[in-house]
């Protein structure tokens, strides 16, 4: 039994470990500064459009907006290929609503493989409609997917920073369509 439990604990020691180093990959790479702080006033003064104080500074604009059900909005700020074959998408999932909802568990999709480790943005794909391709979110060698997890409610204002990892399209695609259930789906651009 503890045999069980060490090996547990390892792994998901392991999967803390490649979960950081994805976010700082995401966060080195990016092209902004160091104001990752500033989250929740971001979102009480996003709609006067002046307020680059406060944003990420990943971006001006965000590549897209994704409105979903109970006032959540997912911005994406990116979606990078890297030299791995992976494209990696990131940005803000918000409250932008009066009141806490709590996330969505159809969000994680409904794979059973997926399903067993929590709230997750697992159901997220990238449709390539240029090859007749769809991408998911890649998984570990223990089923998780390679996404912000353990996602449960947000406050009102409050503004998370999410990523979703995915094999890369070929190099002659640019853009696809992001798809999340629940949420509008949105043509993005890939840079890299």
């Amino acid at each position: 039994m503890s045999i069980r439990f060490t090996t547990t604990a390892r792994r998901g020691m392991a999967a803390a470990a490649v979960a950081v180093s994805l976010a700082l990959g995401v966060a080195g790479c990016s092209s902004g500064g160091d104001d990752k702080g500033g989250d929740t006033s971001a979102s009480a003064s996003k709609e006067s459009g002046s307020s680059p104080d406060t944003q990420t500074g990943e971006s001006e604009a965000p590549l897209a907006e994704l409105k979903g059900q109970d006032g959540l909005l997912l911005q994406i700020t990116s979606a990078e290929r890297d030299s791995g074959g992976f494209v990696t998408v990131s940005g803000d999932l918000k409250n932008d609503g009066s009141e806490n909802v709590v996330v969505p568990a159809a969000l994680r999709g409904d794979e059973t493989e997926i399903i067993r480790h929590g709230r997750t943005l697992g159901g997220a794909t990238l449709v390539d409609s240029k090859e007749k391709k769809r991408y998911y979110v890649l998984r570990d060698t223990e089923g998780r997917p390679l996404t912000t997890s353990d996602l449960k409610t947000i406050k009102s204002g409050e503004s998370i920073p999410v990523f979703m990892q995915f094999p890369a399209p070929p190099t002659s695609t640019t853009e696809v369509t992001f798809q999340l259930p629940t949420f509008a789906a949105a043509t993005i651009k890939i840079s890299g």
